[in-house]
Parts: C-alpha cells; sequence; structure tokens
C-alpha cells in the first residue's frame, strides 16, 4: 500500500511538473511572438525614416494633408493607427491606435486586429489626436520586465525621470515632443482617486489649472516643471499593484 502511495505521489509530482514546464514555456513563446511582432512594426518605421526615396506616394489622410511617410505603410495596413510613441532609452517605441466606437478595443488586440493579451496602446475614445485636444490620453498594459507600458514603472525614480524627461508623440500627419511635468500614483473609479481620464477638453483657464494643480500635488517628485492655459497635454496611463485599480500616470506637455 506504501509504494502504490510512493509511485502515485512521483507521477503527481512529474505531472504537476510537466504541466508547470508547458505553462511556462508557452508564456516565453508568446511573449516572444508579441515581442517580435512590435520590432517588426518598429522596423517598418526605422526603414521608411532611413529611405531617401522622396518619390514614394504617401497616403491622403485629410483633403490638405497625406500620411508622414514614417507611418504611411502602417496606416495602409490598419488605418487604426492615430500615432507613434517612443521614449529614448525605454522599450516604449509603438504605435498608437484608436477606435472611438469601440474605445478599449485595443485592450485586447494586437496590430493586425487579432486577440493580444498584450494590446496596443490606445487613444481614448474622446480624445482628439489631430486638433488635438487638450489633453491626449494614453492607455497602455503594463507588461512585466519593463515591456508596453511597465516601462513608465521607471519613472516613480526621480532619478530616472531626470534622464527621460522627453516623450516622443507623433500623429500621422505631424512630429512632436512633450516633456514630463509629473508622475503620479491614483485609484480609478474611486471617490478616493483621481479621475484624471475625465480631463479631455478644459471648459475654461480655471478647470484647465486645476487639473494641472491636481497632477502636481499628486506627484511623486518635483519635476519643476508646469503647464499653462493654452499648452496641449499628453496622459500615459498603466495599471499600478501597490493597491486595487491602481494607475500609474505620467503627464507631459508639448514642447515641439
Amino acid at each position: 500500500m506504501k509504494t502504490k502511495l510512493t509511485i502515485l505521489a512521483i507521477i503527481l509530482f512529474i505531472g504537476v511538473m510537466v504541466f508547470s514546464s508547458y505553462k511556462i514555456y508557452t508564456h516565453y513563446t508568446k511573449d516572444k511572438q508579441y515581442t517580435d511582432a512590435f520590432d517588426r512594426l518598429a522596423g517598418i518605421v526605422e526603414q521608411a525614416q532611413s529611405d531617401e526615396d522622396t518619390t514614394v506616394k504617401t497616403a491622403p489622410f485629410t483633403e490638405d494633408k497625406t500620411v508622414l511617410p514614417d507611418y504611411n505603410t502602417l496606416y495602409l495596413q490598419n488605418s487604426n493607427i492615430v500615432g507613434w510613441i517612443r521614449i529614448d532609452g525605454t522599450t516604449i517605441n509603438y504605435p498608437v491606435m484608436q477606435t472611438p466606437d469601440d474605445p478599449d478595443y485595443y485592450l485586447k488586440h494586437n496590430f493586425n486586429k487579432e486577440y493580444s493579451s498584450y494590446g496596443v496602446p490606445y487613444a481614448a475614445g474622446g480624445c482628439d489626436v489631430f486638433e488635438p485636444s487638450d489633453n491626449i490620453i494614453i492607455y497602455g498594459h503594463h507588461i512585466k520586465n519593463g515591456k508596453m507600458f511597465g516601462a513608465l514603472e521607471d519613472y516613480k525614480s526621480k532619478n530616472f525621470y531626470e534622464k527621460h524627461k522627453i516623450i516622443r508623440f507623433d500623429t500621422l500627419t505631424k512630429k512632436a515632443e512633450y516633456e514630463i511635468i509629473s508622475v503620479f500614483k491614483t485609484v480609478a473609479y474611486s471617490e478616493n482617486g483621481f479621475a484624471f481620464y475625465d480631463f479631455i477638453d478644459a471648459v475654461d483657464e480655471d478647470e484647465f489649472n486645476a487639473y494641472v494643480s491636481k497632477c502636481k500635488e499628486l506627484s511623486l517628485y518635483d519635476t519643476g516643471i508646469t503647464a499653462e492655459y493654452g499648452d496641449k497635454l499628453l496622459t500615459l496611463s498603466t495599471c499600478e499593484y501597490s493597491s486595487q485599480n491602481g494607475r500609474l500616470v505620467v503627464v507631459a506637455k508639448k514642447i515641439s
């Protein structure tokens, strides 16, 4: 009887080890697939930036604007793309999507519109990326190992911020840089949190100033930079796991 129990325990142990190994293998396989897919997209953009052929026709975007050559190929592949976000010295180098009729679509879909737990960074449905709104809000998953907007975790350190103050966010038609003014933590969908996601266009100067003041008040450290009425803001948001429904938020203002 004792021998049978020992054999059963060994079989169970082996089964657990095999299952665990399978889960680990599939996790890293999918992780590599997602990473490789984004690397391919970034490669297309880098190739376009280095291409000296100025005769390539770009897609029309509006009656008086065409898509920048950098993003022309991606726009022809998926017209849901509205821009590209990059922070030098981090892994953030991704397309930004937007689907106003289904705002959270890219929370669980990849660039090719297939299911993906990584998703793709996407602009809030109510934001006008091209006019633009007073505040463009971009959401992204907090993936471990600094992938996707998990890279924003480093901004909890002022020392890291000091070396990475600039966010580059291009729309399909214009290139721009933003300087970070605040990094803070809050709780979403709670009366105890700050509903930063509700601020897109200011009714007046007082509302704009109130939003900026609250961001500065909550900031993990003083950046010494603020924004004034008329400035255009960029807000990056991802999950923050020190509290339920926690959010890590990085707010920047347009400088060019």
